[in-house]
């Protein structure tokens, strides 16, 4: 029971992959069979760090990924060692990338040297500028740009995320309206960056996802559309054009947490919203249940754990 609490198996069989007695976040979620695991292990080993001969290779980057850059004098050295531990940890999050020697030269002009460049044409490189010898500055650092705030979020990751428990405040988009993304980044970065922790921050392409948006009364021709789902319900953001209104995408959060949402959708407004003289009115309604929790692992895949003493 104790295992299972410290890295949260809710269910069996679990196969979790460790990497310098670190747990990696993404399990093992493919076929229970010798050859398919013997594959995942081959795939788990192989170096997640693409070397570069010349330096026109790192202009001709996709700039769509996440790309961390390392540029090292030696291979045989303390800080390669540290990249390359993170990179083991991180590689399914980031690009890694390392050059060394007289063609990384031109780049180690205060020693070894590390880059993330994010992603988008024109965003500017940033340098990292702690020591390459600690390990978890320097993982911490590479988790802070590898990992944005804002994820997407898609069939193949569902279940992975419905795993970590938390509500999903999601942007529902068109695939090619970056615009309406990066409002909602910069607003869940200026008002919600306390709320991390409580609530996942996600994205979804309207066209994939219209089954939810069905369940909301939505449809690809609304997006962009925000929605909390709770995993019981599913709660809509009366109006994308009031993110930038300073702290409604954070109140509208915090109701979830409160109980306000879920209150209002059964009860109408709560008394302290009604303008004084007005009649309060108990509007009955229910909110659209949950169209993410379907994400979760199937019961007829694993079996769930929902007593401790079954363990």
């Amino acid at each position: 029971a104790d295992i299972a609490q410290r890295y949260r198996i809710s269910k069996y069989p679990t196969l979790k992959l460790f990497r310098n007695g670190m747990m990696m976040k993404r399990e093992y979620r493919g076929q229970r069979s010798v050859t398919a695991i013997a594959d995942y292990i081959r795939q788990q080993k192989s170096n997640p760090i693409r070397e570069v001969q010349d330096l026109e290779e790192i202009s001709s980057l996709d700039r769509s990924r996440r790309n961390i850059v390392g540029y090292f004098e030696q291979k045989d050295s303390d800080n390669y060692r540290t990249f390359e531990r993170v990179a083991n940890i991180l590689h399914d999050d980031c690009v890694f990338l390392s050059a060394f020697g007289a063609i990384s030269k031109a780049e180690r002009f205060s020693g070894d040297n590390v880059i993330y460049k994010p992603p988008g044409e024109n965003a500017p490189d940033m340098v990292y500028l702690g020591s390459l010898t600690n390990f978890d500055l320097f993982y911490a650092w590479t988790q802070d740009k590898c990992v944005p705030l804002v994820r997407e979020i898609t069939f193949e990751n569902g279940e992975e995320l419905t795993e970590e428990g938390l509500p999903f405040l999601i942007l529902f988009h068109m695939k090619d309206d970056l615009e309406s993304l990066e409002k909602f980044q910069q607003e869940v970065a200026r008002q919600l960056i306390s709320e991390k922790g409580t609530i996942n921050f996600l994205h979804a392409d309207c066209d994939k996802f219209r089954h939810p948006l069905l369940h909301i009364q939505k449809t690809p021709a609304d997006c962009p559309v925000i929605a909390i789902d709770s995993f019981r319900h599913m709660y809509v953001f009366p109006d994308f054009s009031d993110l930038s209104v300073p702290g409604k995408l954070k109140q509208f959060v915090l109701d979830l947490h409160s109980g306000k949402l879920h209150r209002e959708f059964h009860h109408g407004p709560d008394p302290t919203d009604v303008a004084p003289g007005q009649p309060i009115q108990d509007l009955a309604s229910s909110p659209p249940e949950s169209s993410f929790q379907k994400l979760a692992p199937s019961e007829h895949r694993y079996t769930l754990l929902r007593e401790k003493d079954e363990l």
